[in-house]
């Protein structure tokens, strides 16, 4: 029987200051569950970085990767990291936060589809967004940049109805009640 394989590698460093309070600044912003999930994209982030350094030894070394390295800056861009104009070598500039803006819960609350990040989270882990006909409930999927405008609610969802109170909310068009006069609301 085998073992899955770990997707993600902790700080070298457990207890290091600085980089505790990023990563808490950036878990808080972007509605992570735990540093794991911060920890994939960092890795994935340092894995682009690494590629690209030992593309530019091969090349360096007089080996001819023109065509790895054309293939690697198209799924950089099919990612929406780089732009079809810009050269390879800009990939080593990604950072954590350029793969956390990709995340399928990140898009989903700047397109206005949740009021917050983690209201898009649970909105995502319910099944209520959908890209085109796929029903996504992983928040951490890595959305394409041609799916970005597919982003949706899922059209067999309750929240598909423009009519449904939590949508009017979070469109804005019935500002959300204290839970004061919820509570009244309840005992009547």
């Amino acid at each position: 029987m085998w073992r899955q394989k770990k997707t993600w590698e902790g700080p070298r460093l457990l207890w290091e200051k600085d980089r505790i309070q990023f990563e808490k600044e950036l878990m808080k912003y972007y509605g992570l569950k735990n540093k794991k999930e911060l920890w994939k994209a960092a890795t994935i982030a340092r894995k682009i970085r690494t590629y690209i350094r030992y593309l530019n030894a091969r090349k360096a070394a007089g080996f001819d990767v023109s065509t790895e390295e054309e293939k690697f800056k198209r799924k950089l861009v099919k990612y929406g990291l780089l732009n079809e104009n810009d050269d390879i070598t800009l990939a080593l500039n990604i950072t954590v936060k350029e793969i956390l803006e990709r995340r399928l819960q990140t898009i989903v609350w700047r397109k206005g589809l949740a009021k917050t990040v983690k209201q898009a989270r649970q909105l995502i882990v319910h099944g209520h967004i959908a890209i085109g006909d796929k029903i996504i409930t992983s928040p951490g999927y890595l959305v394409k940049k041609n799916e970005e405008e597919c982003v949706q609610y899922n059209p067999y969802s309750h929240l598909a109805n423009p009519e449904h109170p939590l949508r009017k909310i979070i469109e804005g068009k019935i500002e959300e009640q204290p839970k004061e006069i919820q509570k009244e609301h309840k005992e009547e």
